[in-house]
């Protein structure tokens, strides 16, 4: 088998780009440690529709080419898609947790060829085995949302379920993807939640478990959001000009962290190239964090971060329970384009998921 069904982009412009085909390439195993996935479901995320227009792409190109020996688009045809949930098909030779026919999961990196394709490629370390309790179109709905919040609030935050009892937490934009699965992790470790979002979000919200939820189309959230008691970390997937006053909300020198996932990184490198844009983003979050350490707050950037091993800690949340998947509306793989212009709108309510093919037919 030489090639497959996928849906690519050919350059970068609007959602009109997407393009189905029949004749992608298929997936090619080039190091020991790979895997090559069967994809069942695709999850998209905001990122997709970003790339689609180019966002990252300076960033991105370097990660795919660090030597530079390849011309320019060389990416094309580029494939989206951020998730998967699927089965195994292949592994590389150094495969040891893995075989043919496990059911995983992953989060897939914006520089690799994405879900959005019959089968993708990954580094089995970037894999992980899929909860028993979800479907494929439910696990589908996750790992890139909670790679993201979990490299923001454990790794970034350095929370965890032994010291995230009773803290207070404050989420800005909590409806989205990564919005609700922090919530539920947060709520699995014992942690007290303040949530932002619309008006017609907070049941979602609080069927999720959020202690309390502060509208944001009742106006300006900073005065309600004031008026409560002082908070241990802040999840910023809102942005803008939250952070003027967001870090007046945090408890003083007790090591309380602002952590947003709004960071100009990728923007700044697409502007102007790698090394200036790495250089001024150096300075804008060291300048940050100066500034507001004199105040005693932690001002800190979060990213995603793929990891197989996070996943199984995730995957084991989700078995006991204490977690769920949030589908906002799942398409089928001929509504690619149709999924997009519904991501691309905003105000989501959880995921957006894709089913690419069922799994009767996984070894055909």
């Amino acid at each position: 088998m030489t090639i497959m069904p996928a849906w690519v982009i050919d350059k970068y412009g609007s959602n009109d780009v997407l393009r189905y085909t029949k004749n992608a390439s298929f997936p090619i195993i080039n190091y020991p440690n790979e895997v090559i996935v069967k994809v069942y479901a695709a999850g998209l995320n905001p990122i997709d529709v970003s790339m689609i227009a180019g966002y990252g792409s300076a960033t991105l190109s370097m990660k795919r080419d660090p030597l530079n020996i390849k011309q320019t688009g060389s990416e094309f045809p580029l494939i989206l898609g951020r998730d998967v949930s699927g089965v195994i098909m292949e592994c590389g030779l150094d495969v040891k947790y893995f075989r043919e026919g496990d059911e995983v999961w992953a989060a897939i990196p914006p520089w690799k060829q994405g879900s959005l394709a019959e089968f993708v490629v990954l580094s089995a370390n970037e894999v992980s085995r899929k909860p028993k309790s979800l479907s494929h179109i439910e696990a589908a709905a996750i790992p890139y949302v909670a790679s993201t919040a979990w490299s923001a609030l454990v790794n970034t935050g350095g929370l965890n379920r032994d010291n995230c009892n009773k803290k207070r937490i404050l989420i800005l934009g909590g409806s989205g993807g990564v919005g609700t699965f922090a919530i539920q992790l947060l709520k699995a470790w014992g942690a007290n939640v303040t949530v932002t979002c619309s008006q017609n979000a907070e049941r979602l919200v609080r069927g999720l478990g959020a202690d309390h939820v502060v509208d944001y189309t009742a106006g300006s959230v900073e005065a309600p959001l004031s008026a409560l008691e002082k908070f241990d970390l802040i999840l910023d997937n809102v942005g803008g000009d939250t952070e003027r006053w967001a870090l007046g909300l945090l408890k003083p020198w007790c090591g309380a962290k602002y952590i947003t996932l709004v960071t100009p990184f990728l923007q700044n490198t697409d502007l102007l190239g790698i090394a200036d844009g790495m250089l001024q983003t150096g300075v804008t979050v060291a300048s940050k964090a100066i500034k507001h350490l004199t105040k005693g707050v932690h001002y800190r950037w979060g990213f995603f971060a793929p990891s197989g091993p996070a996943l199984d800690d995730i995957s084991e949340i989700v078995d006991e329970g204490k977690i769920k998947a949030v589908v906002d509306e799942q398409f089928l793989f001929s509504q690619v384009p149709q999924a997009f212009q519904k991501l691309e709108k905003g105000h989501a309510r959880g995921k957006t998921v894709v089913h690419i093919s069922s799994p009767r037919n996984a070894f055909e």
